[in-house]
Formats: structure tokens, sequence, C-alpha cells
């Protein structure tokens, strides 16, 4: 009996042992992996995603014209905006999705009109490509006129109707402005930047301070930004694979093919034209967001005839296939 409870005890202390072992050989475990975790997160960094600076070139070209980048405060100023716009992923890429519908359409009324391509990408900064943009500062539309310019420029504005919002027709009382302000500078980075301060400020600044370039110019940083914001924004678009942006042509948003219908009378409800068109009222005004109001009045004493975007059924679903690629630089599979 005594043999037997000398042979429980050896056992039992035999576990003892190896247990205190084993609790050893574990807190060594766990202090050395504490002490790698802590050298790792000194090694890595703290978050998953690889941000480069990208590289500036020497020189940039805006509207024909080279733009030397090596001056100290004109490269960085180009530097903040396209490493802003290049990190600020999702909307950049939904702009190059946007392009490819609304490029079509504001491109040949530029070309039209004698005003450089690369103006299309001022429409870009000033509105996002957002057909309903509205500012703090009251501008609207794809071009974000203020009212008062609007109406220079030869836009209606009326109740019911705000021609500010009319892609065709604001897009051409942006190139009368344009053409106006040409005339005034001779420069087209002049033009540009007085559409974002007004050709009185940018002709009284450069009086002041006796320059000839609004590059040159002290002006308040929105404006100080704008030149270099659009030539950016110019450059992603040229090349936006190099900077990171992979799209298909199906990620593209599609141009969207309409009819017109002419009216000249009241219309008392746009809901019920729109059924009558074998459309949504929520259709009628995505594709005529220049309808300000539920029903449409004429103007007393004037006659009008206004033309109503229907768009084509077969277009309003997605169709792979009918897809039409305005820039086969946006996409990797053209």
């Amino acid at each position: 009996m005594q043999t037997n409870n000398r042979q429980i005890h050896y056992s039992n202390s035999y576990f003892i042992i190896i247990f205190l072992i084993s609790i050893i050989i574990l807190f060594a475990v766990f202090l050395s992996g504490s002490k790698d975790a802590e050298e790792t997160v000194k090694e890595q960094p703290l978050v998953s995603s690889l941000i480069v600076s990208v590289p500036i070139p020497q020189q940039i070209k805006f509207c024909n014209k080279e733009i030397s980048l090596e001056r100290l405060d004109m490269r960085e100023r180009f530097d903040r905006e396209i490493n802003s716009l290049i990190y600020f992923h999702s909307s950049t890429l939904l702009l190059i999705k946007k392009a490819n519908r609304f490029f079509p359409i504001i491109e040949p009324v530029l070309k039209k009109n004698g005003i450089p391509d690369d103006f299309k990408y001022l429409c870009v900064i000033e509105s996002n490509l957002d057909t309903r943009a509205y500012s703090s500062a009251k501008a609207a539309g794809l071009w974000q006129f203020i009212e008062s310019t609007a109406k220079i420029c030869g836009l209606e504005i009326r109740e019911g109707v705000d021609e500010r919002y009319h892609i065709e027709k604001a897009t051409k009382a942006a190139c009368k402005y344009f053409k106006d302000a040409y005339d005034r500078y001779g420069n087209w980075v002049n033009v540009a930047a007085s559409y974002n301060a007004g050709t009185s400020r940018i002709s009284s600044e450069m009086q002041k301070q006796q320059e000839e370039s609004a590059l040159d110019l002290l002006l308040v940083s929105e404006t100080s930004r704008y030149v270099f914001r659009i030539m950016a924004i110019k450059e992603i678009f040229s090349n936006p694979q190099k900077y990171g942006f992979i799209l298909k042509k199906e990620n593209l948003y599609p141009q969207v093919s309409l009819n017109y219908v002419e009216i000249s009378t009241d219309i008392p409800d746009w809901a019920v034209f729109a059924k009558e068109q074998g459309i949504s009222y929520m259709q009628l005004k995505e594709y005529n967001v220049w309808l300000r109001d539920t029903k449409l009045t004429m103007p007393k004493g004037e006659k009008k005839t206004y033309r109503i975007a229907i768009p084509k059924k077969e277009d309003l679903y997605f169709n792979k296939n009918n897809i039409k690629v305005h820039d086969k630089a946006w996409v990797i599979d053209y």
C-alpha cells in the first residue's frame, strides 16, 4: 500500500514539474512574441495602403502652351493638386466614368466656338460633372454660373426654367464668357483664372502687382490653385493607368441617345407628360435638369419653343456591348 502511495506521489510530482516547465516556456514565448510585435510595429507603416508622392514633370501643357514647373512655387502648386486628386480616389474615379457621358456633349460646343479643348477640364473642376451642382455662392449647373453672369451670357432663368442646368446651352454660354475674356487678355491661362475670380479682379490685380500672367499673382487660395487643379485633372485623365485608375469598358457611364419633343404651350403637369412619352417623371427630370418645376407656364406676351429631351428606352438599361468609349486612354480593354 505504501509503495502504491509513493508511486502516486512521484507521478503527481512529475506532472507538476512538467506543468511548471510548460508555463515557463509559454511565458517566454509570450515575451518574445510581444517583443517581435513591438519591433514589427516600429518597422512597418501603420496603414496598409501604399502612398507614393507623384513625380512632377519639368513642364505641363495647357491650351497648347508649355508652362514651366521649374520655379519652386509653380512646382509645389501643381504637386499639391495632382496628389490631392490622385489620392481622393473615389471622386476622381467617378469623374472619369462620368466624362464618358458628358465630354461628347461638351467638346463639339467648345470646338464650334473656337475654345481650346482643355477647357472641358475647367468644367470638371467647377462641378465634378454633377448636372445638379449648386454652390453656397448660388452658382448652378456643370459650369457653375451665378445668375447675373448667366443672364449676361444669354441663359434664361425664370420660374420653372433655369438654363444654367442645360448642358449644351450652358456650355455655349461659357464659351461666350471665354471669348470675351480672351479678347481682354489674349491668354488662355488668364481666361481660366478669371472664370474663378472674375475678369475685374484678375485685371485689377495684374495692374496692382505689375504682372502679365495670373499664375504670377498673389491671389486668394482658391484662385491661386484653380488653374493648377485644371492642369492636374487633365494630366490624370490623359494617363489614368499611370496614376492607378484602372477601368474597363463596362465601368464607364454610357452615353444615352435622346429624341426631342418641341413644345410651345403650357405643360400643367410634367409627370403626366412623362407618362405620355413612356418614361417616368424621374427620367424626364434626369435628362432635362433645367426644368425646375412640376409644370411649365409660358411667359406672357412671348412666343417660345422648348426642346424636351426624351431618352431612348433601350439606352436606359445596361448593355456592355452598347457602351462607346469616348477616349481609349481611359480603359485597359479597348
